[in-house]
């Protein structure tokens, strides 16, 4: 709830509290989709601190903040200097602007994936800039069109038949949750309207707690039993909330993919061992083919040329053994053969010992590290650990094996296939029904797909930046505007028989975009 109005509109009388009278002293991006205002007022540092990615949007004001000596560009230079005159929420809506002097207004507009800032002259309606050019649909944006005037009477419930979507669309997803666990969907009319009386009351009182949910962070208005932090304070609530998705979070996720790594490594170790003792075992227990050979040698004379089987007395099991015979070659050839077998089985049987004991000291090793990761608790300390290790060459050397190019665009994962029969590969074994599929149409190309993150939608940005790299991927490579169809992987489907990377899908979308390839 961050990003709601019924959050923000006790944090920006708190920030007004804080900030009136501000002068903006610099403003520089060192992230990518990060933005930091430096102020000072009174010989004091303040900061405004947006991280504005799709993946993790969130805001922190801190008092310190150390700009980088390197990868770091100056932005909004015709606002340096000007001083803050108010900070306002818009009425129910997930932003608000903040007011400088000489006419210019900053629009904090927090629509999750699709957050931004938008930069307001003196008696013009519509943004002179934008942080994030990519959103190009907020250059629409006014802001005197963005408020709301709700009704919140009972009368316009009733109206409405107690339809909370309806009567109060910007409850956001924790306040619905609480209603729906209280029956409110098949409550009468009058039950409605106790709960979300009740509901209101506690999203007015200051009380603010941070709580962890299937390993996410989030804002929380309401009593919680269970939470991370909690404060009446709003602009702490805030930067705690910053420290827990940007560091907290970051950390977490970073940690959990290396044990996740070691994990993987020593059940794929395990799993290798136990088969390869299991054939090891199997190819010791058999009858060598060089006594087969030794036996057929020693009895040539016995042996019809043209025979299919014979039966001959073995003398190292002491026992009589039918031996099949190869039909159009002669016994000593096939004795031959068979003494050639004999050399290549322990040629085999050596390097089955050899990937064993390489096993055994990567399951070793593997557990080592996992013990090691599992007892970190600091970025700083995972850092040093990953580099040491020299972790992450090792994932890359291991990422050029895979069928598909990677990419980050905003946060999202995307792949893209390297060839036909990789599209085919990557199809099958890197993508989830949940993933975005993306094709040039009509034409060859390579398969693109977005890998789903839980709970976030896939952005309109990073769709259109994934269909460019299909395009640019494809024979439309030349073309100033090119079809591609996307469509959830759940709708692709291969075909028995069909060539390598042609598919079969059941249900498309398309959009025009000029063929790009990687950015530098």
């Amino acid at each position: 709830m961050h990003l709601n109005y019924h959050f923000l509109k006790f944090l920006c009388p708190a920030l007004e509290k804080k900030f009136l009278g501000a002068e903006l002293v610099e403003i520089f991006s060192q992230n990518k989709n990060e933005l930091i205002i430096g102020c000072n007022i009174d010989s004091k540092d303040l900061y405004i601190q947006a991280n504005l990615l799709p993946s993790i949007s969130c805001l922190a004001f801190p008092s310190d903040f150390k700009r980088g000596k390197k990868n770091t560009v100056s932005l909004f230079p015709e606002l340096k200097g000007q001083k803050i005159l108010g900070i306002q929420v818009v009425a129910f809506e997930r932003a608000f602007e903040i007011s400088l002097t000489n006419g210019f207004k900053i629009l904090f507009k927090l629509h999750g994936t699709r957050s931004n800032l938008l930069f307001y002259k003196s008696e013009e309606d519509l943004p002179f800039k934008l942080f994030r050019n990519d959103l190009k649909d907020d250059w629409q944006i006014k802001i005197e069109d963005l408020a709301k005037n709700l009704d919140l009477s009972r009368t316009e419930f009733e109206n409405l038949e107690g339809n909370a979507s309806k009567f109060l669309p910007t409850l956001g997803k924790i306040p619905r949750e609480w209603l729906k666990q209280r029956g409110f969907i098949n409550a009468g009319i009058e039950e409605k309207w106790q709960l979300m009386t009740l509901l209101l009351d506690m999203l007015d009182s200051p009380l603010f707690s941070i709580i962890e949910k299937d390993k996410d962070h989030f804002l929380s208005l309401l009593p919680e039993d269970s939470h991370k932090y909690q404060t009446s304070d709003s602009i702490d609530a805030t930067n705690e909330l910053f420290r827990y998705l940007v560091v907290v979070q970051a950390f977490e996720k970073e940690k959990h993919h290396w044990v996740k790594t070691f994990e993987d490594q020593k059940k794929k170790s395990n799993s290798y061992i136990q088969k390869s003792t299991e054939k090891l075992s199997l190819l010791e227990s058999e009858i060598s083919p060089a006594q087969i050979a030794d036996v057929i040698m020693a009895n040539l004379h016995q042996i019809d040329k043209n025979a299919e089987e014979v039966s001959l007395f073995n003398f190292y099991t002491q026992q009589n053994q039918v031996i099949k015979l190869k039909r159009g070659l002669s016994p000593q050839l096939f004795a031959e053969n068979l003494y050639r077998k004999s050399k290549n089985r322990k040629i085999e049987i050596d390097q089955i010992y050899q990937n064993i004991q390489d096993k055994e000291e990567l399951l070793k090793k593997s557990s080592s590290m996992l013990e090691e990761i599992l007892g970190i608790s600091h970025f700083k300390e995972l850092r040093s650990f990953v580099k040491s290790n020299n972790l992450v060459s090792q994932e890359k050397e291991k990422q050029e094996q895979v069928p598909y190019k990677r990419f980050e665009i905003d946060g999202f994962e995307v792949l893209v296939g390297k060839s036909a029969k990789s599209n085919d590969e990557m199809l099958r074994h890197f993508a989830w029904k949940e993933d975005l599929w993306l094709h040039a149409k009509d034409v060859s190309g390579s398969h693109v797909i977005i890998k789903f993150k839980s709970g976030i939608k896939f952005p309109k940005t990073v769709i259109e930046r994934a269909a460019e790299l299909a395009a640019y991927y494809s024979k439309n490579k030349n073309e100033t505007l090119a079809p591609v169809m996307y469509t959830p992987v759940k709708y692709v489907r291969k075909v028995k028989g069909a060539a390598p990377g042609a598919v079969m899908v059941d249900k498309e979308s398309v959009l025009m975009v000029p063929p790009i390839g990687p950015k530098e």
